[in-house]
């Protein structure tokens, strides 16, 4: 969604670019929106149920007791006319129905990933590849987890050559932002490249 509206104060255009926050269950995403938000955050979750532990693999994530149900969603201005607004996907498989509607009109998506349970990012991975969505992988460094590099990331994960993977922390509002502004660089370039091959 990139859209524009007057300010309050004064008549300049201030551009809001959509974003999503999207990865595999408990990789941090509900904690990144929180992070980074200057404003409170729409947080949509529940508490694990019995029920749920039959589909959800908490394995490695056994200190998580809540679960995103439908999204979170937060506001961050990275400069004066600038904001970004964050959707935050819901990990687990029986919710993508909603991640059609969420990724409409996104300049792009910050893919988060566990090293520990790194295939649980494939599917957000395939998603915005076959849909053409920019996106950059955000490894978030848990503590106790094996270190790799952004380059072994990558590899594994097979990404197309360009696609910026970062290492952060989901719970530092630097960290976070420093991921975004990278993702917003990066469409950027993805977007006017696909513009002026629209034209060529």
């Amino acid at each position: 969604m990139v859209t524009e509206h007057s300010e309050a104060v004064g008549d300049t255009s201030a551009l809001a670019l959509k974003i999503l926050v999207a990865g595999g269950f408990g990789v941090g995403k509900t904690t990144l929106v929180g992070a980074v938000s200057e404003i409170r955050p729409l947080r949509t979750e529940e508490l694990l149920s019995e029920a749920g532990q039959l589909v959800d693999d908490t394995d490695g994530v056994d200190q998580k007791v809540t679960t995103t149900v439908a999204m979170d969603f937060g506001r961050i201005t990275i400069r004066s006319g600038l904001s970004l607004y964050l959707f935050g996907t819901p990990g687990q498989d029986r919710f993508w129905f909603l991640w059609d509607e969420l990724s409409q009109g996104a300049l792009g998506a910050v893919v988060l990933a566990d090293t520990r349970r790194l295939e649980d990012c494939f599917p957000a991975v395939d998603y915005f590849e076959h849909r053409r969505i920019p996106f950059v992988v955000a490894v978030n460094c848990f503590a106790g987890a094996r270190a790799y590099g952004a380059h072994d990331v990558l590899r594994a994960l097979d990404l197309d050559r360009g696609t910026p993977v970062v290492l952060c922390d989901a719970r530092d509002r630097d960290s976070g932002k420093e991921v975004l502004i990278r993702l917003v660089e990066y469409a950027g370039r993805m977007h006017t490249a696909r513009l002026l091959d629209s034209v060529g």
